[in-house]
């Protein structure tokens, strides 16, 4: 999948993989990859700004650490996070129930009386 298809909800699934407690960058391209069955493997030049994005919002915060003598920034998610993660669970659900009765095939289109 294309980051381009994400666009509008990459900072909704990032928020959401920070929900499950604190992640390093490559971690959080790991799991979005894992989680979708590989169907989102994002590079690092489209994960990195838009975590950036998300910590000048305050929505996610990022501290550094050395492990193995490698230095490397750790994400979580800050409680204007998980109030903005909420909100766009909320959005998702009516966007795609919307979308939804149009592109289903098993949702037969609604007529109204003539």
């Amino acid at each position: 999948m294309k980051a381009q298809a994400l666009h509008g909800h990459l900072d909704a699934l990032l928020l959401a993989v920070l929900e499950q407690g604190p992640l390093h960058g490559y971690a959080i391209i790991e799991a979005l990859r894992s989680r979708s069955d590989g169907h989102l493997d994002l590079p690092t030049g489209t994960i990195y700004p838009a975590l950036r994005r998300l910590e000048r919002a305050g929505h996610v915060a990022s501290t550094w650490s050395t492990v193995n003598g490698r230095e490397r920034r750790t994400y979580q998610l800050t409680d204007a996070g998980r109030g903005a993660l909420a909100g766009e669970r909320s959005g998702w659900r009516e966007f795609s129930s919307t979308v939804g009765r149009f592109l289903d095939a098993d949702t037969p289109p609604t007529t109204t009386p003539a």
